[in-house]
């Protein structure tokens, strides 16, 4: 249990939190809310909650209960601020806790693995073992279902997050659970067996959670700070960035992708994490572009004539002083100190990871076409150091009602923003491998041909 939260007489809460310096915030370890990445602390929750905590000028602490029941208690107790967590509004929660605005729009789905028929409805389910969290939003919808399909029964699970029941169905431990829509795309590129069978209910709402009491005045400035950055685009910004480069799953893709792992990325791991040291970048982001470009083969050759492990055109290979681009550490090398070049070329006031997703466009189509974008993005009246806003630009460039206007031209637009958002899959998906150290192999892997 965590220490209750003093209350001084007279002194509202936000003036308890100005005076402390310190915003504790209740939050779930998850994709979706809080996780240490390689860089620190990430997650949509995490962000929103920084972001808070720097607009009042005060420390952000992070609470992670045990179980999402604890959660609940303690932030129906006033034993934090907030609770940041990726909460449903649901009319039972609104009895005992206040909410913030809404943030983000979820549908909750059933989730099965494609080894098995996919239900057709809650019904279906009744010869399997759904399990979802207890006290979850979910479990509240199947007791709301159960009128309508008596039959139904499920667990529920006190001890694990919804990521880790997506995880069971996938080993097929359990054969269903319930996960929010944002929950699922994150995480079926990692578990690339589940599927959604059906959507149940409406759309919900996601928002953060206030103790019930007398005393609005965080909420008060909670609604203010999203009323901020709804209107200057920071919170869609945010969205795309945690789930922008999930919207197009490819399962086949992705099986070949994992199987590649294993059968041809151990030759050419040591490649890429020493030429990654030498030029001060993330080995496994090196490896993504390596795959991009040619699927970890050192013998790929295009129509246009580039080749090789990182795709180097003749002309690339010469500036970074490649003699043979068909030798996998030659083309690694090169391609790892043109990349770094390419991201040391975007200017300083673009932050991470935008500058990275830029300096990954500006390596596929070339820096003076990602500049007419930015051009382009600015004249739309957005912000040109955002990718959310540039990608939506880059297309353009193949109009002649654009590209007219630039000073490069004509391009093939529409191909960086693929190649970045093929390259942000890959990259977690190595980055969720590497931190497993277990590559689980779904059953329908049989139904496809083997790959070298």
């Amino acid at each position: 249990m965590f220490n209750g939260i003093p209350r001084l007489l007279n002194e509202s809460i936000l003036e308890q939190v100005v005076a402390s310096g310190e915003l504790k915030v209740l939050t779930r370890n998850s994709p979706t809310t809080y996780y240490e990445g390689a860089d620190g602390p990430a997650g949509l929750e995490y962000d929103l909650a920084k972001m808070f905590a720097d607009q009042l000028g005060v420390k952000l602490t992070l609470i992670v209960p045990d179980t999402f029941s604890d959660l609940l208690n303690e932030i129906k107790n006033g034993h934090a601020h907030i609770a940041a967590a990726g909460l449903s509004i649901t009319d039972s929660r609104k009895e005992v806790l206040k909410f913030g605005p809404s943030y983000q729009e979820v549908t909750e789905q059933l989730v099965y693995n494609i080894n098995h028929d996919r239900p057709k409805n809650l019904g279906d389910t009744k010869n399997g073992l759904l399990e979802v969290v207890a006290e979850s939003s979910h479990h509240d919808t199947l007791i709301d279902e159960q009128s309508r399909y008596p039959d139904l029964t499920w667990k529920s699970n006190n001890h694990l997050e919804s990521e880790e029941l997506l995880q069971l169905v996938s080993e097929e431990i359990i054969d269903y659970t319930i996960a929010d829509s944002n929950e699922l795309a994150l995480n079926q590129r990692f578990l690339i067996n589940l599927r959604a069978a059906f959507d149940i209910g409406s759309v919900k709402q996601l928002a953060w959670a206030f103790p019930k009491n007398d005393d609005h005045s965080l909420h008060a400035a909670a609604v203010k700070f999203f009323e901020f950055i709804k209107q200057n685009g920071e919170l869609t910004r945010l969205i795309e960035r945690a789930y922008g480069h999930t919207g197009n799953f490819d399962y086949v893709g992705t099986l070949y992708f994992r199987r590649h792992i294993e059968s041809r990325l151990p030759q050419y791991q040591k490649m890429f994490e020493q030429a990654a040291e030498i030029n001060d970048l993330d080995w496994q982001l090196l490896a993504a572009i390596g795959y991009q470009e040619s699927h970890w083969d050192p013998k790929a050759i295009s129509p246009t004539g580039v080749r090789g492990i990182m795709m180097l055109t003749q002309a690339t290979a010469a500036q970074m002083g490649i003699k043979n681009r068909l030798k996998p550490k030659s083309s690694i090398d090169g391609g790892a100190r043109y990349f770094a070049a390419r991201l040391a070329s975007i200017q300083d006031d673009i932050e991470e990871p935008d500058k990275t997703w830029m300096a990954l466009a500006a390596y596929n189509v070339g820096a003076g076409h990602l500049e007419d974008a930015r051009i382009i993005t600015e004249q739309m009246g957005n912000d040109p150091n955002k990718w959310i806003d540039v990608k939506q630009a880059l297309p353009l460039l193949a109009k002649r009602k654009w590209y007219k206007k630039t000073k490069h031209g004509y391009a093939r637009g529409w191909e960086p923003v693929r190649y970045v958002e093929n390259i942000r899959s890959y990259y977690d998906i190595l980055r969720w491998v590497n931190g497993k150290n277990d590559v689980t192999e779904p059953q329908a892997l049989s139904i496809l041909p083997q790959v070298p």
